[in-house]
Formats: C-alpha cells, sequence, structure tokens
C-alpha cells in the first residue's frame, strides 16, 4: 500500500486502477454537481519551486471541490529559499498540514520530505518524474479506447522527446498496466539506465530507439512534450537537435488510423507538434489536462482521506 505518490514505480497496477476508478466517480460527482466534501476541514500544502498552470490550479480547485484547502507556498515564501532543511521543513509542515504536494527540480528532494515527514507527500512534477500527469494521460487513454479494447493489454503507446520525467513516467506507468511502449529520442537524450532496467522487465514490449518512424508504427497513442523544460538553457541547440522530432501528419501515417494524441502542455506547437495535428487532436488533449483534477484528487482521497 503506497502512502506517498514519489513516482510511478510506487504503485502497483492495482493501485492505477484503483485511482482511475475513484477518479471517474469524482469527475462524474463534477458532470453532475454533486458536493463531495470527503477532506473536509484538511488543510495540503503546495510547494512550488517550478512554477506552474495546470499543477497548482488542479491541486488548488481539487482541494476546493473535496472540502478541503490547498495553501499555495511558493519557494521564495519559505525558509526553504533562505537554507532551512529539508528535515526542518518537512517536521514543522507535518504539524500543520496533511499532505503536502511538490513541484521541484531535484527527485531527491521529494523523496527527503516524505523520509522525514509524517504526511503524505505527492510529486506534482520534479526532474525525474511526473507521476500526476502519467496518471492523468493513462487516465485518458482509458476513456477513449477502453469500448473498443477493453483493457491496455492490446494498446502501444509512443513517446516521443526528451528522455526526461515524462518519458520515464510513461515508460513505467504504460508498462504497469500492461501497455506496450516505444520511446523515440535524439541520440545523447535516451531516457537512463534506470528506465532501461524497469524496460527490460517487460521482454517484447519495450523499445528505445532513435528512429522515430520505427517507435510510431502501429501506436495507438502518440505523446509528446516540450523540447526543453524549466531550468534548460540550452533552447537553440536543443531546437537544432529536436527538430525531426516531431508529431506531424507525416508521422502519424505510421501510426493506426484511429490513435489519438496527448500532450501534457504547455505546448510549443511546430516545434515538437504540428499546429495541425494539435488541431485535430485538441480534445482530447484539453480532456487529457482536465483528467489532471480528477486524477489528482483521487490520489488526494487515497492519501489524505
Amino acid at each position: 500500500m503506497y502512502k506517498h505518490l514519489l513516482k510511478m514505480a510506487d504503485l502497483t497496477k492495482d493501485d492505477i486502477f484503483e485511482i482511475f476508478e475513484t477518479a471517474e466517480k469524482l469527475k462524474n460527482y463534477n458532470k453532475n454537481k454533486i458536493e463531495h466534501p470527503i477532506l473536509k476541514n484538511k488543510t495540503l500544502g503546495m510547494i512550488f519551486v517550478k512554477s506552474s498552470t495546470r499543477t497548482r490550479v488542479s491541486f488548488e480547485v481539487g482541494m476546493q471541490q473535496l472540502g478541503g484547502k490547498g495553501l499555495f507556498l511558493s519557494a521564495n515564501d519559505l525558509q526553504l529559499g533562505r537554507g532551512e532543511s529539508i528535515y526542518d521543513t518537512a517536521k514543522v509542515l507535518s504539524r500543520y498540514l496533511d499532505g503536502v504536494m511538490i513541484r521541484t527540480f531535484a527527485q531527491q528532494d521529494v523523496e527527503d520530505f516524505a523520509k522525514y515527514g509524517d504526511i503524505p507527500v505527492i510529486n506534482g512534477l520534479t526532474d525525474y518524474a511526473h507521476p500526476c500527469q502519467a496518471l492523468a494521460d493513462l487516465m485518458t487513454v482509458k476513456e477513449y479506447k477502453f469500448k473498443e479494447y477493453k483493457s491496455f493489454d492490446n494498446l502501444k503507446l509512443f513517446f516521443v522527446g526528451d528522455g526526461f520525467n515524462m518519458a520515464n513516467s510513461l515508460i513505467v506507468g504504460g508498462l504497469t498496466v500492461g501497455m506496450n511502449v516505444s520511446v523515440a529520442t535524439p541520440k545523447g537524450y535516451e531516457v537512463e539506465q534506470p528506465m532501461k532496467e524497469f524496460g527490460a522487465k517487460y521482454p517484447g514490449k519495450f523499445l528505445l530507439t532513435n528512429d522515430i518512424k520505427e517507435a510510431a508504427k502501429d501506436a495507438d497513442v502518440l505523446v509528446t512534450d516540450v523540447w526543453y523544460s524549466m531550468g534548460q538553457n540550452d533552447i537553440v541547440e536543443r531546437r537544432a537537435i529536436f527538430k525531426n522530432y516531431i508529431i506531424d501528419s507525416e508521422l502519424m501515417k505510421s501510426a493506426k488510423k484511429d490513435a489519438i494524441v496527448l500532450h501534457c502542455l504547455p505546448a510549443h506547437k511546430d516545434e515538437e507538434i504540428s499546429s495541425e495535428v494539435f488541431a485535430q487532436h485538441e480534445t482530447v488533449i484539453f480532456d487529457e489536462a482536465e483528467n489532471r483534477l480528477h486524477a489528482q484528487k483521487a490520489v488526494m482521497v487515497k492519501l489524505m482521506g
């Protein structure tokens, strides 16, 4: 049983499906305007070292809908940003709060907060992992593909871009629920060894390559992310290296005709995804963005309820 959500590897297949079941109920409550104050009088501290649109709004609104409060804590407003240790911060905040969401750079900071604190910790994003986004992505795949396929087992998920947090989380999440997963990255931007070792546990279901068309062949789901993330300063260099790693109309010919496209947003159109493909699949992409709210609420109910 998981006590925190620090990375997708914290979750079993059963955990993920339990989150989906709860998220779907909560989404239906929203649709039908049914109040559900499951976390009444509880407070989630939201520590932001990296800024965000979707993460802040979805967690804050989610806590409000659950009857609790989301407390925004910028790193600039905390003593943590002035040198106070994670140990001391975790010990103190554990006495004030019922849970913490952290969006930062280093995965170790999130792991340490969970180690030293006494309350549930949710990873809102690190350079290593983005489990909340991966859950929303897989929830969206379930919504769009289960009517035909009934399970994840015969579905292929393709990711193109940097071997970074989204690639890591989709590899683990996709393989855990039973999908075939292929990842295409430029040379020098591959996923790190732990992901290769995780994928090796699923022989015949996992592909790492620099060949984008090979990876996209017969894909049911195509996913991409921006070529450069917050804190990365080599933007001009990356644009040159990643220029052919784009989901466009030509690449879509390699996928299945009924394939869907996902993007965690923000999107840099005509870089990692063409404007044309984005427009064709924007309904799915915005459903994916909405599902951040429902998936995260399910996680908060599980951990804080």
